[in-house]
């Protein structure tokens, strides 16, 4: 199962790196003045959203809920600090999927957001991720 454990520590880096940087990416395309600017952040946006994160996001997804099951269910199954965690979890999946349909948006060019609002919209991963590692190594209840 070593394998397992590489490959979702492999994905989940690649979709946390996209978490933080589609975002940012946000913020450029907002602050673009010219056409092909515009549709150059499109073509990054939809790219690192389609060809890495969305992929990365399946499989850590997958490969964690297969380690859950397979190492650490029964001992930790009342546990509320992993109950917490997986709750997290799913918000860095309500996340992703706001960052696509704000791509969406930027490219249909129905965006009313502004780049401060991306800005901010950018830390939230930072936060949940923090409390889902404080939470892994601390245990708390």
């Amino acid at each position: 199962m070593l394998w397992l454990k590489s490959l979702h520590v492999i994905a989940m880096v690649a979709w946390f790196a996209g978490l933080f940087y589609l975002p940012r990416l946000f913020v450029y395309h907002v602050d673009c003045t010219d056409e092909a600017g515009r549709q150059r952040f499109q073509i990054m946006e939809r790219r690192l959203f389609w060809a890495i994160m969305t992929p990365a996001a399946v499989v850590t997804v997958l490969a964690g809920l297969a380690l859950l099951v397979d190492y650490a269910w029964a001992a930790y199954s009342k546990a509320g600090w992993l109950h917490t965690k997986l709750l997290l979890v799913g918000l860095l999946v309500v996340y992703h999927w706001l960052c696509g349909r704000y791509m969406a948006k930027l490219r249909d060019g129905q965006n009313r957001r502004s780049a401060r609002f991306y800005r901010v919209f950018n830390e939230l991963p930072t936060v949940i991720l923090i409390a889902v590692v404080c939470l892994t190594v601390v245990k708390p209840f």
